[in-house]
């Protein structure tokens, strides 16, 4: 095995060995851990190091050697270089195996828990085209790959709208074709840049905070609802009124037509005014007779179909008889508390964000549901003494937080309100070990359920049912 002695090696015909966390392909060298995209176990490569750490190292391919057994051909060609759908090369059914293998080993190494029962990963059954939401991003230069530079003499600057460069905030590649959403989201997007082309809009510099074009947002809903969200960096109402009307005529199937103007820093919108262009100010989604109103800035699970699934599954693990009392913890817009309302008395939902509980009310009063209340506020800060003697405390408890788990305080007020059961679905297996842990002081971790809602990522949804000891 060859290396050279440059402070950034170039490490030679290296066996891929297996998948690690994120993710990322691992080899080991000379008792390094080497990690890197794009590869699966088996592949022999070459590897260009540019991260050099005590006890690891980082770097990408340069060269196959051999291709592993297990390699499939990539379906989109973006492969590589987009960000997204990184396990391409490798096979559905290995990819079910690596994230069922991430959630026990993480329960095992970071909780240090023991499972009575590991219920197989449920996969998806759509693999591509399964997201109901996407946003593009407008660049006045569109990346170029080396491949591209070097049959060139001179580089021309062209615009893009696609997605950023992994770990690149100002560098946009031009998409083509994305499998992850279906029509008309590609038609859109193309057509967009298109118009925008052929009519002189400026693409926005991030750098330099000036091009009118910032970015675009898709959601789509398994009824057919379709809504376009977009953002101009400035007001001119002409260039807004031309482009939108354009998209309205265009595509007579969008049912929200929507837009913003955003003139900082960072991409969000969830703290502007969003306004109507036309039809309605959201989309409607179905799921079990339920309806819910999906708002521009509201959460909804980005795989409709998965989520009745993880939905269907929490309420299986909640053990509802019609007489409980549940607490649904980062309730979101309601939609597991309503999910459940027929099975319990009554369901207390709680969120931080104010708009989502104002979605989560009037998807309430849409679904003509009765026995749920929703509260607005920093979770730690109301599950206190007072509020469970004010109404009282929870017989079941559902916990469905962001990556970064559970607050401290969260945990010693679950210990308090002491319910019989809690169910903690979680979109990272990492925190939620964590949390578990702590909670085991009263609590024993009975089963758990891993749900795949992204495939193709190494992202895994996990429930996890915990009983009172």
């Amino acid at each position: 095995m060859a290396r050279n002695k440059n402070k950034h090696p170039l490490i030679e015909k290296v066996l891929i060995e297996d998948i690690a966390a994120e993710g990322k392909a691992l080899a080991r060298v000379n008792n390094k851990v080497v990690f890197t995209p794009f590869a699966v176990p088996g592949d022999v490569v070459d590897i260009q190091i540019v991260r050099k750490r005590k006890s690891y190292m980082e770097g990408y391919i340069t060269k196959f050697h051999e291709y592993s057994s297990l390699r499939e051909k990539p379906f989109c060609e973006h492969f590589g270089l987009c960000g997204g759908c990184k396990w391409q090369n490798l096979p559905y059914n290995e990819q079910l195996k690596f994230k069922q293998r991430q959630v026990v080993d993480q329960f095992k190494r970071i909780g240090k828990l023991s499972i009575d029962e590991i219920c197989p990963i449920i996969g998806s059954q759509n693999i591509t085209h399964y997201r109901n939401k996407l946003e593009f991003t407008f660049s006045h230069s569109r990346w170029l790959t080396n491949e591209e530079i070097s049959k060139v003499d001179v580089v021309e600057i062209e615009p893009a709208l696609g997605y950023h460069i992994p770990g690149m905030f100002d560098k946009v590649f031009d998409v083509k074709n994305c499998y992850l959403q279906t029509e008309p989201s590609n038609a859109i997007r193309i057509e967009v840049k298109r118009f925008a082309v052929q009519n002189g809009l400026s693409f926005h510099n991030i750098r330099s905070r000036e091009g009118f074009l910032r970015n675009l947002i898709v959601r789509t809903s398994s009824i057919g609802d379709v809504m376009a969200i977009f953002s101009f960096y400035y007001e001119d109402v002409e260039k807004q009124n031309d482009l939108l009307d354009h998209i309205k005529a265009t595509f007579p199937q969008i049912t929200s037509l929507l837009y913003v103007i955003n003139p900082k820093a960072n991409d969000t919108i969830n703290d502007l005014e969003i306004k109507v262009f036309s039809g309605n100010d959201y989309i409607l989604e179905r799921m079990e007779g339920l309806q819910f109103k999906i708002g521009p800035k509201s959460f909804y699970q980005t795989n409709s179909d998965q989520a009745y699934v993880l939905y269907s599954k929490t309420r299986e693990f909640a053990g509802l008889s019609g007489s409980e009392l549940v607490y649904d913890l980062y309730t979101g817009t309601g939609t597991i508390a309503q999910f459940i309302a027929k099975n319990c008395s009554k369901v207390i939902g709680i969120e931080y964000v104010p708009e989502a509980i104002d979605d989560a009310i009037e998807n309430s009063r849409l679904n003509g549901i009765t026995n749920a209340q929703f509260f607005a506020g920093d979770i730690k800060d109301l599950l206190v003494e007072s509020f469970f003697n004010t109404y009282g405390h929870p017989d079941v408890v559902i916990l469905d937080p962001p990556r970064a788990g559970v607050h401290e305080d969260v945990v010693n007020a679950l210990l308090f309100a002491d319910p019989k059961r809690i169910v903690y679905v979680s979109c990272n297996p990492a925190t939620q070990a964590r949390d578990i842990a702590l909670l085991s002081k009263k609590y024993k971790l009975v089963k758990t359920q891993p749900v795949d809602m992204f495939p193709h990522t190494h992202h895994v949804e996990n429930i996890a049912l915990l009983e009172r000891e």
